[in-house]
């Protein structure tokens, strides 16, 4: 640490690659300010275009489990930047504040964890209080996640036949964790879609997607 040190003088062989360093900075100092948003911006892209070609690599080397922790670890230290919106699909939706490359989490889904029998009650429950279940996501075959009182941004993520995304459960840290994943690149402003996968049943629910392969019902 330089607060840490004496003041020594320093000999002429030293100043030179100072003063160079200095000049550099001065230099850069004095560019036009729409040249230095052009650098940070092709910086910030070159940025995520690296982060993309890792991600890949680590997929094409087979190590699936290894690139699933990287990439929850990156999201937890830096989630992507969504916000939920009055939707055309249904009520509100969740949406793309910056542009998402393929492949990439884009937000875990968080909620409550609770056994099998417990989601039967609740979901009883839930009807009779006429509040909508489809906020409940399984983990396992007794296991389920419920966003409906208690989660995050992703319980207003909307069904699609047609989705941008699919939800995925890795194991991180001896948990499962539900993560969505990006199908293809999602553009700034598009909303965010998976499919709810919910099994077939006599009562249907129509779905509001209006996507080309629309199925007509969520179940």
């Amino acid at each position: 640490c330089a607060r840490t040190e004496g003041y020594y003088k320093i000999v002429k062989d030293e100043k030179i690659p100072r003063l160079k360093t200095s000049d550099d900075s001065q230099n850069s100092s004095m560019l036009p300010p729409a040249i230095l948003d052009t650098n940070r911006t092709t910086g910030a892209q070159m940025s995520r275009e690296l982060r993309s070609e890792h991600r890949r690599n680590l997929l094409a080397l087979g190590d699936v489990e290894f690139a699933d922790h990287f990439k929850f670890s990156q999201l937890k230290l830096r989630k992507k930047r969504l916000r939920y919106a009055k939707s055309s699909i249904h009520s509100w939706g969740l949406f793309a504040c910056e542009p998402i490359a393929m492949e990439d989490m884009v937000i875990e889904y968080v909620g409550e964890t609770i056994r099998q029998s417990i989601g039967d009650l609740r979901e009883k429950k839930y009807e009779l209080e006429g509040i909508n279940s489809n906020y409940m996501f399984r983990v396992d075959s007794d296991t389920i996640v419920d966003a409906t009182k208690c989660g995050n941004l992703a319980r207003f993520i909307n069904h699609s036949c047609d989705p941008n995304c699919y939800a995925k459960i890795i194991p991180v840290e001896s948990q499962k964790k539900i993560v969505i994943y990006s199908k293809r690149d999602i553009r700034l402003g598009e909303e965010i879609t998976y499919d709810y996968k919910f099994p077939l049943e006599e009562q249907k629910i129509p779905c509001c997607c209006g996507g080309p392969t629309c199925r007509g019902s969520l179940n």
